[in-house]
């Protein structure tokens, strides 16, 4: 197969590999829809959690459409309609992608809990069936809509800019700030508000059917974990494709191969993703080895397409760089993906000392517990950060900042199998509380605690891989950024960053100060809105007599609705913040400023949002670990003090943490579009 033929095939082919992955989403769906449904009660609870669900998306939907559409025109008449029409694509895929997924998580959680009662092998298939729909559904959908846009582009130019395919990753972006953030405020202010009312004030286990906050709970884990992480990662995959392509179109000017490299690394891993999911099999009880299988299958596979695919391409190198070097890039964001599911897996799982560490601490006090969970969470985020940098230094030196997008794109290729073991989590999760609230037998609710134990580990580790695939895309963002200054403005950009002029340092410290800021705003909603789920559920408690025996029903519907309202109006200014803060300091201070601000805030936004993703899971399993009969079991003190922690952990790690990976991406890809105006 000769180079021009696999050149000008790349776009066609991106997109049709983009389509089997969504197309075996869809047959994965259909599997999953043909399972047995339980019996009525359980199904009254599903429908329950999946109208509760339905009812948040189209909310928060119609609020970001009316914001999407202000945009679109603002983009319209300030660039042109292509550009705007990019946004738009961006946008409605990213909600899409969510919204699918969290409709076939809603339709899994059933099906998974009729499935335990045969044991924990089919409850896991299922599960993961559930969250492999997702997976493949948000890889495919990314890498369809950006090949697909791109071939557009290139229907009504041969050469065609490639502007507006960073207003499609602004589209994704924005919408993944919104979802992440409506998604995480809703998940943890019902979380939090139901448990401290119910666990602490009344006594009641988790999941209980008494509690008038239970469904509301449910519901958050499919809008939050599900939904949410879904956008962020469709839309991380698409920044990172987008802005590979502009790197290498304005680092490597008129190459087609370099515009064909990150499309056809998309195309080989979307394939393989598949074929790694077939790897995925439970022997024993070790679900966290069955995972790992699917993962490093996928991750060996997609090297030996990225071999040949290099090799094709680049045979005699790539101006000056040599195609062996850009395999060994591919190599390291392979490494550094397996290397943050390890790290965060040792952080937060049962069987490691950080958790067992809580644990103890419990034991002297609900203080205690915050102080050793805080220490977890900052020392969580020392080896990321090492495995990043080294990441960075021996990709740039191998490759330049080409060599860095290259290593980020080899980790966003994993999107697929990464989001099938993320989304896992929530289906087991709300598995197990349908499993509670329909009173089935202790064996059954033993499996899918099981599992959904593993599941707060697997959500921990897709974060990080957020986090770090975040942080490497807003870096090449940054490149991007800086290339096109150089662009507009010639010999004047080329030293335009230096740590002695006091625009950058300030840019820096408003940059550093931005992911703090935005974090305080997010968790602050998650206190005022669990501050109303605590007075509605206490209310229901004191007036509807007869919840505590059973003899009468709570108003779930009225819980649902006060989490909605209250996170849909609590997401919308903190979501605006990094459209408005580039576009201020970059007319206010100048480009400079703009690009310490991009840099401070991905410096800060790593270690904030590593910190409180790992520290936020390692409390919840510390919950678990003691619930399992360590330090006296459910009810011990050090119980109570574990539920205070999992209290303080849980708007860190569904809300406030993931939130800031598309916030500092939504920084510099606005930077990017505004570049031009800034010289």
């Amino acid at each position: 197969m000769n180079l021009s033929f696999i050149t000008n095939y790349a776009v066609e082919a991106a997109i049709s590999a983009g389509l089997i992955s969504i197309l075996y989403g869809l047959y994965l769906s259909l599997v999953i829809l043909r399972k047995p449904m339980g019996d009525s009660k359980m199904n009254a609870i599903a429908d329950a959690i999946s109208l509760g669900a339905n009812a948040f998306m189209r909310i928060q939907y119609m609020v970001i459409s009316a914001i999407g559409i202000v945009i679109f025109a603002i983009l319209f008449l300030v660039f042109n309609f292509q550009t705007a029409l990019g946004f738009a694509i961006g946008a409605f895929f990213s909600a899409l992608a969510g919204v699918v997924g969290m409709s076939i998580a809603v339709r899994s959680n059933i099906r998974c809990a009729e499935a335990a009662k045969s044991g924990l092998s089919p409850a896991f298939s299922l599960a993961f069936k559930g969250g492999a729909v997702t997976g493949f559904l948000v890889a495919g959908l990314a890498l369809a809509s950006v090949a697909g846009f791109y071939y557009f582009l290139k229907t009504q130019d041969s050469t065609p800019s490639l502007f507006p395919l960073i207003a499609l990753g602004f589209g994704g972006s924005l919408i993944s700030v919104f979802a992440r953030l409506g998604g995480g405020i809703y998940t943890k202010s019902a979380d939090v508000g139901t448990d401290m009312v119910g666990k602490i004030e009344k006594g009641i286990p988790e999941d209980d059917p008494r509690n008038p906050g239970v469904i509301a709970d449910l519901v958050g884990d499919n809008v939050g974990d599900d939904a949410g992480m879904a956008a962020d990662l469709f839309e991380t995959y698409v920044i990172t494709l987008v802005a590979t392509m502009v790197l290498g179109e304005l680092t490597f000017r008129q190459n087609q191969e370099v515009l064909a490299f990150p499309l056809l690394i998309g195309a080989v891993s979307a394939v393989t993703a598949i074929i790694g999911s077939w790897f995925v099999r439970i022997r024993g009880k070790n679900i966290m080895t069955a995972l790992y299988q699917g993962l490093v299958s996928t991750m060996v596979i997609s090297l030996i397409g990225f071999w040949w695919i290099t090799n094709t391409l680049f045979p005699e190198g790539l101006s000056g760089i040599s195609s062996l070097s850009l395999i060994i890039c591919l190599v390291i964001g392979l490494i550094i993906t397996l290397g943050m599911v390890v790290i965060t897996e040792y952080f937060t799982s049962k069987k490691f000392s950080p958790v067992k560490m809580i644990a103890k601490a419990s034991t002297t006090g609900h203080g205690t517990n915050i102080i050793a969970g805080l220490a977890v969470s900052m020392k969580s985020t020392l080896l990321p950060i090492l495995l990043i940098s080294l990441g960075v230094l021996v990709s740039y030196y191998l490759a330049g900042l080409y060599g860095v997008a290259i290593a980020a794109m080899s980790m966003l290729s994993l999107t697929g199998i990464i989001v099938a073991i993320d989304a896992f989590g929530p289906i087991t999760d709300n598995a197990g509380g349908i499993v509670e609230m329909s009173g089935l037998p202790e064996k059954v609710r033993n499996v899918t605690d099981s599992l959904d134990a593993v599941g707060n580990t697997t959500k921990a580790v897709t974060k990080a891989y957020a986090i770090g695939s975040a942080g490497l895309a807003a870096l090449v963002l940054f490149a991007s950024y800086t290339e096109e200054l150089k662009k507009f403005g010639g010999e004047v950009s080329e030293n335009l960053f230096v740590l002695s002029d006091p625009l950058v340092i300030v840019g820096l410290f408003i940059g550093g100060a931005l992911p703090y800021f935005f974090g305080a705003l997010a968790m602050e909603a998650v206190g005022r809105a669990s501050a109303a789920v605590v007075n509605e559920v206490r209310r229901q408690f004191k007036e509807i007599k007869g919840i505590m025996s059973g003899a009468a029903k709570p108003d779930y519907g009225r819980a649902v609705d006060i989490v909605t309202k209250a996170s849909i109006r609590q997401m919308i200014i903190p979501s605006l913040i990094p459209v408005a803060a580039p576009i201020l300091v970059g007319f206010l201070l100048g480009p400079k400023a703009v690009g310490g601000m991009l840099i401070g805030s991905i410096i800060t936004g790593l270690f904030v949002a590593i910190s409180m993703t790992t520290g936020g899971a390692a409390w919840d399993n510390t919950k678990k670990y003691i619930e399992e009969g360590a330090y006296g079991g459910k009810g011990s003190f050090a119980h109570q003090a574990a539920v205070t922690g999992d209290t303080v952990g849980d708007p860190y790690k569904d809300t406030a943490g993931p939130a800031i990976n598309p916030m500092i991406k939504v920084l510099n890809i606005v930077a990017l579009l505004i570049a031009g105006f800034l010289i």
